[in-house]
């Protein structure tokens, strides 16, 4: 038997996290947060004309929006909200796919959740479940004042 303990440093919900994100980048370019796990959270985002480039394909800045987007708010989730925040301190992505229409889906993992850092795997794929691009964001921890 297998149980796997939730990273979550208190219980919350699609609608919690949704709330966070009103009136936000996220809120501007249609991300919207789809599914909790006891250690993964999953958001989507339309492709619209608003994330492509020129030439009719995603942006690659808008796949780490949605990247950092997913991580952050995943790092803050982690932690204890009323004496900590997290930032975003690095990020990189690796465009692998491009996309043209549809929606893509974003699932970020911890990689590392430590005391004052966190490394966070963002993995986002197309509607026909082709991995289009890889990132990994580290976060750090600030003491609220």
């Amino acid at each position: 038997m297998s149980f796997k303990m939730s990273i979550w440093f208190e219980p919350t919900t699609i609608e919690i996290i949704s709330e966070r994100s009103k009136n936000s980048m996220a809120d501007f370019l249609g991300i919207k947060f789809t599914e909790i796990t006891a250690n993964s959270i999953t958001a989507i985002m339309p492709v619209s004309d608003k994330i492509k480039q020129p030439i009719g394909i995603v942006h690659g800045g808008a796949n780490v929006v949605l990247a950092e987007t997913i991580a952050s708010t995943a790092a803050n989730y982690v932690i204890d909200l009323k004496k900590y925040f997290a930032v975003g301190l690095e990020i990189n992505a690796n465009h692998l796919r491009q996309v043209r229409e549809g929606v893509i889906t974003a699932i970020t993992m911890p990689i590392h959740l430590g005391g004052k850092t966190q490394v966070w795997s963002v993995d986002i794929f197309d509607d026909k479940g082709n991995k289009t691009c890889i990132s990994r964001m580290t976060a750090c921890i600030v003491e609220r004042k």
